[in-house]
């Protein structure tokens, strides 16, 4: 179920079974000439409502913007400063508190983010440790999962795809939103004419406009031509599976 989609007395009624809450987080970012700018986000929130549809978890809304800086040379990218995103961790953390939630598994689609949110979970925490936060408060316990570390996925995305998966705009992750996205799937495929080199080529990078000088399509060490929705759906498959398995174990937690 989908807090967005639930009335109050749904939510109120959800509490007297679990007080734990999945929450998917991303990035608006570009994705090479054949990934959505959306990729990141869209992932786990893919993910999180296979999720909820095995084990019934309740999905908060997609936190979809996060630490992008260094995408901001490509069209439609947005960026969070890290104080700013972990401000606004808090303040969506404090707010489901306040309702009774103490459980909070990030669902997670983008390593920019992964610094930024364990600092807000630090921050959350030392609230409690200082005495911040209302004495009523209960025990948190704050959790984030990346999805394209799952054993599953990653087993699976070095058979799909080799060594050619990449470290961005990978092919697991188009493969996963296409899967989806089927229409817009197949509209974003067609910007793979032209590519070149077919596998694009790794290393460091600094800000924005280092990053576009090193990575003039935006990719980087992937061939996402090698991306399908049938693959994708071997992909959803997989980390639902284990994230299931993941999400139980650490709702149920005493």
């Amino acid at each position: 179920m989908k807090l967005q989609l639930a009335t109050w007395p749904e939510v109120e009624a959800y509490l007297k079974t679990s007080t734990a809450i999945l929450i998917p987080i991303g990035s608006t970012e570009q994705h090479g000439p054949t990934g959505f700018v959306g990729t990141d986000a869209l992932c786990p929130e893919i993910l999180a409502e296979g999720v909820a549809a095995q084990t019934g978890a309740l999905v908060a809304p997609t936190v979809s913007v996060g630490m992008a800086q260094h995408h901001l040379g490509f069209p439609g990218s947005i960026t969070l400063r890290p104080t700013t995103l972990i401000a606004l961790l808090q303040d969506w953390i404090n707010s489901l508190t306040r309702h009774g939630f103490d459980r909070f598994f990030f669902l997670n689609g983008h390593g920019g983010n992964i610094a930024t949110v364990q600092a807000a979970f630090s921050e959350v925490y030392a609230e409690a440790s200082l005495g911040a936060a209302p004495s009523n408060r209960p025990a948190l316990r704050c959790k984030l999962r990346n999805w394209f570390e799952v054993p599953g996925v990653q087993r699976l995305s070095k058979e799909l795809f080799g060594g050619a998966d990449g470290q961005h705009a990978t092919a697991s992750e188009v493969s996963l939103t296409y899967y989806g996205y089927p229409e817009a799937g197949a509209r974003a495929a067609r910007g793979a004419a032209g590519m070149s080199p077919k596998v694009a080529p790794s290393g460091p990078f600094t800000d924005a406009a280092d990053y576009r000088r090193s990575f003039p399509d935006g990719r980087m060490g992937s061939d996402p031509t090698l991306a399908s929705a049938e693959k994708g759906r071997q992909l959803f498959e997989a980390a639902v599976q284990e994230l299931s398995a993941e999400w139980r174990s650490f709702a149920e937690a005493g």
